[in-house]
C-alpha cells in the first residue's frame, strides 16, 4: 500500500477540485441540465452524477488502496483511509442557478477527518485545510482575473448578544421539535442570517459569523468542513455536543460561544 504525507493529500485534492470546477461549471446554467429527483424527493442533475464519477476515477487511478463515500454512488471499498464526497453541495441552489454551490472533498482516517476542501467555483472562492497546515480560503485578487489565497481564523466574539449566527432553514428545526429554543437563541443574537449549506461555515471560517448550525445533515456533508472550522481555530459538534462529523447534525462556532450556543438547540 503506497503511503502519502497529508501534504501530498491536500495537494492531491486541490488538484482533483480543478478539474470537478470545470466539470460543473460546464453544466451550471445549461438549458440541457438533466434534473432528477431521489427517493428522499431532493434533485440530483447530471452535473451532481457527473462530479461525483470523475472523483472516484482520479481516487482509483491515484489513490486506489483508499475507500470512497460519495453522496450519489455511495460506498466503494473498505481502507481506513476514507475520502468523503459530496459532489454539488446546494444542488437546489445549482439547478436554480443562484451561486451559493460548492463540492466538498475530505480525507478521513480512521474515521477522524484530517483534510477538507470546500470549492465553490461560482464564487470563485476555495477553502482548504488539513490537521496541523492551517485554514486558507482562495478568493480573487487585487488585479483582474488574479487570485489570492491567504490564512483564515474564527472570530473573537465572546458574548452570544454579539452575535452573528448562521443558519439554514426553520423547518428542519420544527421537524426535530427543537423550533423554540432554535428561535430563542436567534433572538438573543445581534444579526442572524440564512446562509445555508457549506457557506454558513466557511463563513465561520474566516471570521466573518460567529455560528452556524442545521438539525439534520449526512457525513459527507458534514466531513470537509470540520477540517476547515478546526483549523482556522473553532469547534466542530453535533448539535448534542459530540465531537465531529458522525452526530447526524451539527454545531460550529468560534469555540468561545460554543457552551453558550447548546442548551438552547437541546431544549
Amino acid at each position: 500500500m503506497a503511503e502519502f504525507t497529508l501534504q501530498e493529500d491536500l495537494e492531491f485534492a486541490l488538484a482533483l477540485a480543478d478539474k470537478v470546477d470545470a466539470l460543473t461549471l460546464a453544466r451550471y446554467g445549461s438549458n440541457d441540465l438533466v434534473v432528477e429527483s431521489k427517493p428522499d424527493m431532493t434533485p440530483v442533475s447530471d452535473a451532481d452524477r457527473g462530479a461525483e464519477q470523475l472523483i472516484l476515477n482520479e481516487l482509483a487511478a491515484h489513490r486506489p488502496d483508499d475507500s470512497v463515500l460519495g453522496e450519489e454512488f455511495g460506498v466503494h471499498g473498505t481502507g481506513s483511509r476514507r475520502w468523503v464526497i459530496d459532489p454539488i453541495d446546494g444542488t437546489k441552489n445549482f439547478v436554480r442557478r443562484v451561486p451559493v454551490w460548492a463540492t466538498l472533498i475530505a480525507l478521513l482516517i480512521d474515521d477522524e477527518p484530517v483534510l477538507g476542501v470546500i470549492s465553490a467555483p461560482a464564487l470563485s472562492r476555495r477553502w482548504h485545510a488539513a490537521t496541523g497546515l492551517g485554514a486558507y480560503v482562495t478568493e480573487p485578487g487585487t488585479s483582474v482575473g488574479s487570485t489570492a489565497t491567504r490564512a483564515i481564523s474564527v472570530s473573537s466574539v465572546t458574548d452570544l448578544t454579539d452575535s452573528s449566527l448562521a443558519y439554514a432553514s426553520l423547518s428542519g428545526w420544527k421537524e426535530a421539535g427543537k423550533l423554540d429554543g432554535f428561535l430563542d437563541l436567534l433572538d438573543t443574537a445581534w444579526r442572524t442570517r440564512g446562509y445555508g449549506d457549506f457557506y454558513s461555515y466557511a463563513l465561520l471560517a474566516e471570521g466573518a459569523v460567529d455560528a452556524a448550525f442545521e438539525p439534520e445533515l449526512e457525513l459527507y456533508d458534514m466531513a470537509a468542513l470540520v477540517p476547515v472550522v478546526r483549523e482556522a481555530g473553532g469547534r466542530f459538534t453535533s448539535v448534542a455536543g459530540e465531537e465531529g462529523c458522525h452526530g447526524g447534525n451539527a454545531l460550529a462556532s468560534n469555540g468561545k460561544l460554543h457552551e453558550a450556543i447548546l442548551p438552547y438547540l437541546n431544549r
